[in-house]
């Protein structure tokens, strides 16, 4: 298992992938963020329908972070550094995840920190077919951050927050068998708003269903102890990759 992104190239993840297939092993990506509360609440919104035809997606990653990360290989300008490699895969991710391969993507960075060697601001526009955008957004100079989710579409609009807890939570010593482990605050729901039969707009939240790591590492046991196909496919891991080098 590797930490994403896998690589820093398109031409290392298919080699490390054809390594991995020479020795007989599995080579399996960590993109945990398929299981926080924010990812598997949009998740079932898209797969709902409920929106008709998506038109405009935003998902973002926002931080303040003015000064720079102690954390050296993310600073320094070297290959694979910068934020479009250290949030991008997530992001990218979540949307190749629910809409497959865009047909094309612009891209624009900056460095905008005082003295910043790398990227801390990256926005790419991923266009999709039937005249989809989905938009995604991350920088570190965001002190007021809106919503990390926003989709319209043809019978109305979703946007939800970024609410995840389980990093702070396993950071603060709660174990995944905590029963609160996992859940949004009171508060922190999605509002979706849909046409009415009566041709008004409503309103509702929307309450997340508890995130769950585990779900990843269940993944893994079922691909290594029972041959299951692992969600995090090879193909989006290229994709993510060219992507990112564009």
């Amino acid at each position: 298992m590797l930490e994403k992104p896998v690589a820093i190239t398109v031409a290392e993840v298919r080699e490390l992938h054809a390594l991995s297939r020479q020795q007989g092993r599995h080579l399996l990506a960590y993109q945990n963020r398929r299981w926080d509360t924010d990812s598997t609440a949009v998740r079932r919104i898209v797969q709902s329908e409920q929106l008709g035809r998506l038109i405009e997606v935003h998902f973002r990653y926002d931080r303040f972070k003015p000064l720079p990360n102690p954390k050296k290989f993310k600073e320094d300008n070297i290959p694979g550094s910068g934020l479009l490699y250290d949030l991008g895969p997530h992001l990218i991710d979540q949307a190749i995840s629910l809409f497959g391969k865009p047909l094309s993507v612009d891209k624009a960075q900056g460095a905008y920190r005082e003295h910043s060697q790398v990227d801390d601001y990256f926005s790419l526009h991923l266009r999709y077919p039937e005249g989809l955008h989905v938009f995604l957004t991350a920088g570190l100079l965001v002190a007021d951050p809106g919503p990390a989710s926003v989709l319209h579409g043809s019978h109305g609009s979703y946007r939800r927050h970024r609410t995840d807890p389980q990093e702070a939570q396993l950071l603060a010593g709660m174990l995944p068998t905590d029963p609160a482990y996992g859940h949004e605050q009171p508060g922190q729901e999605g509002r979706l708003t849909l046409l009415g039969p009566d041709g008004k707009l409503v309103t509702t939240l929307d309450a997340a269903a508890p995130g769950s790591y585990a779900g990843l590492f269940e993944a893994v046991y079922q691909t290594i102890r029972h041959g299951q196909p692992y969600p995090i496919k090879e193909e989006e891991l290229v994709w993510q990759l060219e992507i990112i080098a564009k």
